[in-house]
């Protein structure tokens, strides 16, 4: 008899091999789930598309609109284009900075 493993002997250990392999990358595959779940519930939301920067007055109005990231208004209201679009229209200065009228196409 041959001291030597048979081939059906060499495929059942390549198997076994591959089974842990495959394990293995489940785990990980696994973890990394998990640690976009949790990185998915301490990540920061998204800024609001606009925002509308209030006056230090004690009527607060509306004194300047941004674009939602815009580090001059961070503190600012969040709002959508069409609330933009109806401040810059009714007199609202657009920030020179970050330029919203000019996103919202209403450049003169």
């Amino acid at each position: 008899m041959s001291d030597q493993p048979s081939r059906l002997d060499l495929l059942r250990f390549l198997e076994r091999v591959q089974l842990q392999q495959l394990d293995q990358t489940r785990r990980w595959i696994e973890a990394e789930q998990q640690r976009q779940q949790i990185q998915a519930r301490t990540a920061p939301p998204p800024p609001p598309p606009f925002r509308i920067q209030r006056g230090l007055t004690a009527e607060r109005a509306p004194v300047k609109v941004h674009l939602g990231d815009c580090a001059l208004a961070r503190k600012g209201v969040g709002c959508d284009e069409h609330d933009a679009r109806r401040a810059i229209v009714e007199g609202v200065e657009a920030c020179a900075v970050c330029r919203p009228d000019n996103e919202l196409g209403m450049l003169d």
